[in-house]
């Protein structure tokens, strides 16, 4: 693998209510090399964009809080890093693909005004460069009329237009490492497969690190070298795409794999994993899996695993005895 530019080692975050601590973050570890695509996988629940927020210090505080853990850019430290920093930082090193696009773009705003302002905020440009500057990152995304465009509210625009916009913005500063979550969610199939024919050709130009946030295997196993699946804010397994795929070692993976529905056979049924995600700190001993799995032993209620292995991770006790 590239050498790390963002390594995230025994990240916790939590939310103070009035309840009481909510771990929604519990331990994660992963790294991404430099050009690489990183998935993150897992319902939702699990703890995806609660990490993602985290490393661009947009957590909602209060109630949001990083209370152990580091996060590491470029061997910096960043987890407590100043709002001042962090503004350096967001859109010029690391840029954010937010969910939904719609309620991302100020409604109120031209296209042009708000691709010209993520620009101006990180390179001193003369307006009529920075103008020019926007359409050309329209036209890098795909987007006919660039020009034109620049005039245009984003409610004139359809969903995928205005991912790309997004996508432009986000791109706008040549960012070193660009965090994606669920950028196709609320796309058709033939929009995704552009938005991910896109990430990936920019990915190859730029040499950009994506770290794509996301529920769909599917798309995991298109656009993806690694991946770490997520459960209850923790990592449960982690590694190659393929070797994850073909051969999963914790019963959570198993059971997203198998959800994925089969077009060469018919069943009067899909797959599911019984019972939902549980609720961040209700469960307070023993693996944080076990009311679902399949294959749980008496151990795992009493117990809880370590994420163990080489290049392919998992945390089970189930795989550990099989080891």
């Amino acid at each position: 693998m590239n050498q790390s530019i963002l390594e995230v080692k025994g990240l916790k975050t939590s939310f103070f209510t009035d309840d009481g601590e909510v771990p929604a973050v519990d331990g994660v570890d992963f790294s991404v090399g430099e050009g690489e695509i990183l998935g993150i996988v897992g319902e939702s629940g699990c703890g995806k964009s609660v990490t993602s927020l985290s490393i661009m210090g947009l957590l909602p505080s209060p109630p949001g809080k990083i209370v152990g853990g580091s996060i590491s850019f470029k061997g910096e430290d960043i987890s407590h890093a100043k709002e001042s920093r962090m503004r350096k930082l967001r859109g010029n090193d690391i840029a954010m693909i937010f969910q939904e696009p719609m309620t991302s773009l100020n409604p109120v705003f031209t296209i042009g005004d708000q691709l010209m302002e993520a620009i101006r905020l990180h390179n001193r440009l003369p307006k009529k460069e920075l103008a020019a500057r926007a359409a050309e990152l329209l036209k890098m995304v795909g987007l006919p009329r660039a020009k034109e465009l620049l005039k245009e509210y984003p409610h004139e625009l359809s969903g995928g237009m205005r991912q790309r916009v997004m996508i432009a913005m986000a791109m706008s500063c040549n960012p070193k490492v660009l965090i994606a979550d669920e950028p196709t969610t609320a796309l058709d199939v033939t929009i995704q497969a552009q938005i991910l024919d896109l990430m990936l050709k920019l990915n190859r130009e730029t040499h950009t690190a994506i770290i794509l946030i996301t529920h769909d295997l599917g798309v995991v196993a298109q656009v993806c070298k690694r991946v770490v699946v997520m459960y209850a804010g923790k990592v449960v397994e982690e590694g190659d795409v393929k070797d994850i795929f073909n051969h999963p070692k914790h019963p959570y993976t198993e059971g997203l794999i198998r959800s994925i529905p089969d077009l060469h056979s018919k069943k009067d049924k899909l797959y599911t994993i019984k019972g939902s995600v549980p609720r961040p700190g209700s469960i307070e001993k023993g693996c944080l899996f076990a009311p679902r799995c399949e294959y749980v032993m008496d151990k795992c209620r009493t117990d809880s695993p370590e994420l163990v292995g080489d290049s392919h991770k998992s945390r089970c006790f189930l795989h550990q005895v099989q080891e």
